[in-house]
């Protein structure tokens, strides 16, 4: 095992893995920007680095800062948490190169899989459904064109780069397809400097399951079943649950069975989730893979009692799994809402500042991830999310219930939150019922 750990990221997922550190007995050293010298990683970790300005081009995503740090504080390896550098081949390749482990997977699976086309291959050649569409990316719009003749509407057209819901959009007739393509390759080019796009044919208002794996360096790749992301705003996840209610055993022993081995297929090493489309027939499509722990992780652990990020620490030091597949099961049912500072009447605008004073609920099956404290300066150069509220029931209904007593009890001062916004998609008929699939924001089920 590790003796010490540098993390490369900030926020409640540093805070996270600190704690991930402490459990095994690993010292972690924490990085900062200027802006975040006051932040609860920067305070809680055995030492910390500022290794830049606020804004994130020369913080943390400045990989020679970072790497400089870890090997100046002696750590053995870098965790990247989720965002900046934790998909960028580049930087994995990096800390290799420098005599450190990366704890992820290696630099050419991170490639492989980062290229969302060639990640659609592997998943056809692993045996995993897939939805029509391009064979890798189109070189152009008139190719884009005839392949939408053969494809047929309605088309999703994505950028073969990147991932948090940018560079997508929707054709539904010819008509959209010229300003469909346009927008998401400036988008692609604007967040990932490849303007690539792939195209498929786009499955109407599906459900989006996802699905955690985790391998080791010995041949061993687990699924932890699934988790429900279906709520989603601009592509972007709101609240997630663990199982999902819409997953029958059949189904969730298909889609474990291809996440599985796709993983197997790609030498998949460390924690990976592989995300599906369902469609109201339970047929499910590959969407892509994220190589990295990801935000709603929490869901996963609470119903598997299995601790993600210190299984990611040992694996990434050379220890095999800690279990086994027929070792898992399903315990009860967790839910997950994302708390942001930003202000759902004014079209989710971010709103940092100062929290002057907040409460954090507690009681039975309630577990708040956070990284803000009283008093603390919310900086408006990073993700708007300042938490992460997770429960567990023994039933959905239960977990239902104990999530909204959670939301009455979370107070905060001094800043606006999405915590109403979130108490009211809890109260809707729409979630109660398990009847929502990813465009249920968009068309208003929720108000």
């Amino acid at each position: 095992m590790f003796h010490k750990v540098l993390i490369a990221n900030r926020g409640e997922i540093a805070v996270r893995i600190i704690q991930a550190c402490r459990d095994l007995d690993i010292i972690s050293v924490a990085v900062y920007s200027e802006a975040d010298r006051e932040a609860l990683h920067a305070q809680i970790a055995d030492e910390a680095v500022c290794i830049g300005p606020a804004q994130a081009k020369d913080s943390y995503l400045n990989m020679q800062n970072i790497i400089s740090a870890a090997v100046a504080s002696g750590a053995q390896a870098i965790h990247p948490g989720y965002g900046f550098l934790s998909e960028n081949a580049e930087f994995a390749s990096l800390v290799q190169q420098n005599g450190l482990v990366f704890i992820g997977p290696d630099p050419d699976t991170i490639r492989l899989l980062g290229d969302k086309a060639e990640a659609k291959r592997q998943a056809i050649a692993a045996g995993v459904p897939v939805a029509l569409g391009t064979d890798g990316a189109v070189e152009d719009y008139a190719e884009a064109e005839r392949e939408a003749a053969r494809i047929g509407f309605p088309l999703m057209l994505k950028a073969a780069s990147g991932g948090g819901g940018k560079g997508i959009r929707i054709a539904r007739e010819p008509s959209e397809l010229k300003a469909a393509y346009d927008t998401a390759s400036s988008e692609a080019v604007a967040n990932f400097g490849d303007g690539r796009i792939y195209m498929e044919r786009y499955i109407e208002n599906p459900r989006h399951i996802e699905v955690q794996i985790l391998g080791d360096h010995h041949g061993n790749v687990v699924h932890l079943f699934e988790r429900e992301c279906s709520i989603q705003r601009r592509h972007q996840k709101v609240l997630e649950e663990a199982p999902s209610s819409f997953v029958d055993n059949d189904l969730r022993r298909r889609m474990g069975a291809a996440a599985v081995g796709l993983a197997k297929r790609v030498g998949y090493r460390n924690a990976g989730t592989i995300e599906f489309l369902v469609d109201g027939n339970k047929n499910f499509y590959f969407c892509e893979m994220n190589t990295r722990i990801q935000v709603e992780h929490p869901v996963t652990e609470v119903v598997t009692g299995r601790d993600i990020v210190c299984e990611q620490l040992r694996i990434a030091s050379g220890e095999p799994l800690s279990f086994t597949q027929e070792q898992l099961f399903l315990h009860g049912h967790a839910i997950e809402c994302r708390i942001c500072a930003e202000d759902p009447a004014r079209d989710f605008a971010p709103c940092p500042g100062r929290i002057v004073s907040m409460h954090l609920p507690g009681g039975c099956g309630v577990r708040m991830d956070t990284a803000a404290y009283q008093g603390y300066m919310i900086p408006p150069y990073y993700d708007s999310m300042i938490g992460k509220l997770i429960v567990q029931g023994r039933t959905r209904e239960q977990a239902i219930a104990r999530m909204r007593r959670a939301l009455a009890e979370l107070l905060f001062e001094g800043v606006t939150t999405s915590t109403d916004y979130q108490m009211k998609i809890l109260q809707s008929s729409a979630f109660v019922n398990g009847n929502f699939n990813t465009n249920s924001i968009a068309n208003g089920d929720f108000d």
